[in-house]
């Protein structure tokens, strides 16, 4: 068949090689061949394993709610017992058109200001306290949401562990910090508890949005 696929464009298709080979002794009907060409060819080893594997990064794709990558169900699949080469992962997922997550830009949210004087520590690492309104550490950090990045700013006592105040906002500016510290003396006096000036130390970290103390 090989030599038929060779030459058939040369002598003018099947037939005439048919022909030619029939007067030497060959009784081949072209029927054969076209028979034969129908005939699909027996998938390769690698075809078969490559089916297989496809199936079970489906699956780890899948049950991973879509966000591993090639790494990672390379090594799921060597945990399973499936000993394939990380490049074999990589190619077969392209085949699939799949793809893993792919990490955001970083946001950094504390930004020390170089030009301000840095307030002392006046905690001392030390956060535990003996009252309510005595010691209260502020901080924020940011929530990654459908239309955007939330920046959320929360003041917590330390005496009892409770958020006594927090903000929420689109941008990271100083009002963010304020708006939580304000809340935090508000909820204060509203639960008749209102901090006694020279007592209260607020602790927060080196960004310039709140950097003090």
């Amino acid at each position: 068949m090989n030599f038929i696929d060779e030459h058939r464009d040369r002598f003018g298709g099947v037939e005439p090689i048919y022909h030619v080979l029939t007067q030497h002794g060959c009784s081949i009907a072209p029927s054969t061949y076209y028979a034969a060409k129908k005939r699909p060819a027996a998938p390769s080893a690698r075809s078969l394993r490559d089916a297989e594997l496809k199936e079970l990064i489906t699956d780890i794709y899948d049950a991973n709610f879509r966000v591993y990558g090639a790494r990672k169900i390379w090594h799921e699949l060597n945990r399973r017992g499936h000993q394939v080469a990380r490049c074999t992962v990589e190619r077969l997922m392209r085949e699939l058109g799949i793809a893993g997550a792919i990490r955001g830009k970083k946001v950094i949210t504390t930004v020390p200001d170089a030009s301000v004087q840095r307030a002392p520590d006046l905690v001392n690492r030390n956060f535990v306290a003996p009252a309510p309104n005595r010691c209260w550490v502020a901080d924020f950090t940011h929530v990654k949401t459908w239309s955007g990045v939330v920046y959320v700013a929360f003041v917590v006592d330390t005496f009892s562990r409770r958020i006594v105040g927090w903000s929420a906002a689109t941008s990271k500016q100083t009002r963010l910090v304020l708006d939580a510290l304000d809340m935090a003396l508000w909820q204060r006096d509203r639960d008749q508890h209102p901090y006694m000036r020279g007592e209260l130390i607020h602790h927060s970290d080196a960004g310039s949005q709140g950097g003090f103390n």
